[in-house]
């Protein structure tokens, strides 16, 4: 084949991957060794994929819609909180449902490392009576083990279900959001780990405090002044203007074009979520998009008579030593393996890097090629460097 024929050949194929909603990217082969390995895998496993993972791989076009949700707060900067008691965030909300983020850890070293407590508190701004009922409750033991508290908070994010009690909070009277963060040791350098969604009919103010194991949060922030402090230069801190996105592809996949990757929450194509940090009066960015839902609906059809894998991967693995590992948990449609919660990876505590990916389903031809629907529910992994492709390959069925 000439040059002429080798990009005529080209043009032909960009138009192809054009009209699929697929950008220009360097092809990957898919090879039997590939396919195999993907076929034996159990779901949420590590598979051996060599050659085949870059971040140069086609990209699925997709549109993003701001989706109704509630009030978003996360608590992640200072991520260390250096002195033995400070507030790290305090926000201010209105009557409605709230979806709070904590991600702190004690990081008190000098003159010496102690056991601290990370708390939430709640306190009723309004005029009545205050009702706060818990809708999702995901709470871990604080641990050194940042990446089994991620994958494994986010699992039970996913899980949970709307608590039947109610709580009663009078005018001006603080309580703890979550009791069992008032029962914890903290020991040094552990990480403290909330993700809670909740419903309030006041205008509440929220705080996350450091103080000794011995003070309720309450009255620790009865007596502290001020907050601490924030550089914003870890994933962020205050109060978010998007908590919910719907995500879906622009066109339908077609197994017969290879395979496709879809980036999200990577700062560029997908920005990162803006808001207010109230103690400090300026804007605030969620580096990451932590704690964000992203609804996925993506289309897709099998041509040529392929199943479609998903896997995921960690493409930032050599970024730096922050970057080693990824650990992750999602929500996914029915395939090959039954729908569900599903952490990643379920075999291991985390994946480190190429050649490594993680199985995620794989979805099955229809009989007559008729197009289908994939429904994934995402949110970036606590602890994990980002983005984490969806990538999406084609398989023999056998």
């Amino acid at each position: 084949m000439n040059l002429i024929q080798t990009n005529a050949v080209k043009t032909v194929l960009a138009s192809v991957m054009m009209a699929a909603g697929i950008t220009s990217a360097s092809a990957q082969t898919i090879t039997a060794a590939h396919e195999a390995a993907i076929r034996e895998a159990k779901q949420g496993t590590i598979v051996q994929l060599p050659g085949l993972l870059t971040e140069k791989m086609s990209n699925l076009d997709y549109k993003k819609v701001v989706m109704p949700g509630p009030q978003y707060i996360i608590s992640d900067d200072p991520e260390y909180i250096r002195i033995p008691e400070g507030i790290a965030l305090k926000e201010v909300v209105q009557p409605g449902s709230v979806r709070l983020y904590v991600y702190n850890v004690n990081g008190v070293k000098e003159p010496a490392k102690i056991d601290r407590k990370i708390t939430a508190v709640i306190k009723n701004l309004g005029t009545g009576k205050m009702s706060i009922k818990m809708l999702k409750y995901s709470s871990q033991k604080p641990s050194t083990n940042y990446f089994q508290i991620g994958k494994q908070g986010l699992a039970e994010y996913f899980a949970s279900k709307p608590q039947d009690k109610v709580r009663t909070v009078k005018p001006g009277e603080a309580i703890p959001i979550d009791e069992q963060l008032e029962k914890n040791i903290v020991k040094y350098d552990e990480l403290v780990h909330g993700f809670y969604e909740f419903v309030v009919d006041q205008p509440a103010e929220i705080s996350i405090i450091q103080t000794d194991p011995g003070t309720p949060g309450p009255k620790a922030l009865a007596r502290i002044k001020g907050v601490i402090t924030s550089a914003h230069a870890n994933a962020g801190r205050g109060l978010f203007g998007v908590s919910n996105y719907k995500v879906t592809s622009t066109s339908a996949i077609d197994t017969k074009n290879g395979p496709v990757a879809m980036v999200v929450a990577d700062g560029d194509k997908d920005p990162w979520v803006l808001g207010t940090d109230a103690s400090l009066g300026v804007e605030a960015k969620l580096a990451g998009n932590y704690g964000v839902m992203y609804n996925m609906e993506i289309k897709w059809k099998s041509t040529d008579g392929k199943a479609l894998a998903l896997v995921t991967w960690n493409a930032r693995s050599g970024d730096n030593k922050w970057c080693g590992g990824m650990a992750n948990s999602m929500v996914v449609s029915k395939g090959k393996f039954d729908d569900g919660i599903i952490q990643l990876p379920s075999d291991k505590l985390i994946t480190r890097a190429a050649p490594e990916a993680i199985l995620v389903q794989v979805f099955q031809p229809s009989a007559n090629g008729e197009e289908q629907t994939i429904k994934l529910t995402y949110s970036p992994p606590g602890a994990s460097c980002l983005p984490t492709p969806l990538i999406f390959i084609p398989v023999s069925v056998q």
